[in-house]
């Protein structure tokens, strides 16, 4: 009887770890479902907390939802969410953007000690939990930064492990298919807690070292009839087609499977949905335009119709203001004092102008659609320019050079009909060559303005001609 009662708890015990799918001593807890899906193959990605731009991959992922439900896709959307995902934030991609949200606790990353450790990619583990859901038969793993130009549906015919070489040698980690497997998973944490080898401490390097032969498997290519297949493939290229290829011809010429799905992996502060990503890159429109067809920008539009207004406002102050902002008070000193109250206001001077053209580019909304950013930034910068121009009896025309060499330069980078990227990045290169002596030219007539304003009677009066109290000279 005691042995009987010995097998049954051990049996429980077996069962409950199996659903539980992570031991507590390697970090990790069970992944928890807000519902069980209705399909059998499931998109999935992952979102949590901690780095400077959580908000803008929020965004990212809302957008690819909302396109992967527009291209009616038979399968369940699900977000592998840590435990610190803003409760809001939860709701919002369950009740609005139709996904269902696992919440999960951040799994330990090992490799945090190695020197080519990056920080933003310390959750990136996280993407373990994959292999965790297991009610569904495949999963196809997304990274925020896709942007799908039709359905892939077919990639859940896949087997056990599949991904796109983008690199000739290194698969991607930003989009792959994987059949969920508690026993894959649990071996999987028992390698992070040993250590295996990790190239880039990131997700990257580790579902490579774990899967060191997919260079050696075949082509995947869909069955007729649907059929799932078994084994591990490659992806082709045209499930991961990698945004820097479409740069150098400025079109798409992937002959290798269906031109489905375009990546982003390039630099963190020019993924598509930074406004200033377009025209700099021209493939950031492109993404900006499924956010309009989709999630749209509501929530950025307070703040931009504030800005706007600020803006108008500063100008029309500046010009009904002009006369009076530049009268100021200096004490009376020695001539060595006049000096340095006239480089100091030299320096003011060119860092106003300076500033009237980056403060503007840190308030505006990072998401928000390229043209509102741009259009919004030239306001701004104008309407910031104005003052320097007012407060220092400045020609309108130099301050404004910068302003006009950049409103140039968006043109040129916009311009949509150039026969490649080579012919593009020149005519970027012969328009700065051409605007850098018309800068030079105004830098030293505003130095030259200065230089005038400042020795004018009106704006710092001769020490001997001065009818103000004594102590003090009064500038117009």
């Amino acid at each position: 009887m005691g042995k009987l009662k010995l097998l049954i708890s051990i049996l429980i015990l077996t069962l409950t770890t199996v659903v539980a799918g992570v031991p507590a001593a390697i970090g990790g807890v069970p992944a928890t479902p807000a519902r069980k899906g209705v399909h059998r193959n499931a998109y999935a990605t992952m979102m949590y907390m901690g780095t400077p731009r959580d908000y803008e991959f929020y965004v990212a992922t809302r957008v690819m939802l909302r396109s992967l439900s527009r291209l009616s896709v038979d399968a369940d959307l699900v977000v592998i969410a840590s435990h610190d995902v803003p409760l809001h934030w939860v709701r919002t991609l369950e009740q609005e953007d139709g996904a269902m949200v696992v919440s999960v606790e951040n799994l330990n990353n090992p490799y945090k000690g190695q020197s080519n450790f990056n920080l933003r990619f310390k959750l990136t583990m996280n993407k373990l939990y994959a292999w965790s859901l297991t009610d569904y038969e495949r999963v196809v793993m997304l990274d925020a930064d896709n942007l799908f130009l039709q359905k892939t549906d077919e990639l859940f015919q896949c087997g056990q492990f599949c991904a796109v070489f983008i690199n000739p040698c290194i698969f991607h980690t930003g989009l792959f298919v994987l059949q969920p497997s508690t026993i894959v998973f649990k071996d999987m944490l028992h390698q992070l807690k040993v250590g295996m080898d990790n190239a880039d401490g990131a997700d990257q390097g580790f579902i490579g070292a774990y899967f060191p032969d997919l260079l050696d498997q075949p082509m995947f290519h869909p069955s007729v009839n649907g059929t799932k297949l078994q084994g591990n493939y490659r992806l082709p290229l045209g499930y991961q087609m990698d945004a820097s290829y479409y740069y150098l011809r400025l079109h798409w010429s992937v002959p290798c499977g269906p031109n489905s799905v375009i990546t982003f992996p390039g630099a963190p502060w020019l993924k598509p949905w930074y406004w200033w990503s377009w025209p700099v890159l021209p493939l950031g429109i492109q993404w900006h335009e499924q956010r309009l067809q989709t999630l749209g920008y509501d929530a950025e539009r307070p703040l931009v119709l504030i800005q706007t207004v600020l803006y108008l406002g500063i100008i029309v102050m500046t010009r009904v203001a002009r006369p009076n902002l530049s009268k100021l008070c200096y004490r009376r000193e020695n001539t060595k004092s006049i000096f340095l109250i006239r480089t100091g206001l030299k320096l003011i001077a060119i860092w106003s102008i300076l500033a009237a053209y980056i403060i503007p580019f840190f308030l505006i909304p990072h998401t928000v659609h390229p043209l509102i950013g741009w259009g919004l930034y030239l306001l701004g910068s104008f309407a910031l320019s104005c003052i320097a121009m007012n407060a220092f009896l400045l020609p309108m025309l130099p301050v404004l050079v910068p302003w006009l060499g950049i409103f140039g330069v968006l043109l040129v980078m916009a311009y949509p009909w150039y026969s490649d990227g080579i012919v593009r990045a020149l005519a970027v290169f012969a328009y700065a060559f051409c605007a850098s002596p018309v800068a030079w030219t105004a830098l030293v007539k505003i130095m030259s303005c200065l230089n005038v304003s400042l020795e004018r009677e009106g704006f710092l009066p001769r020490l001997s001609e001065s009818a103000a109290p004594a102590g003090f000279n009064k500038l117009y």
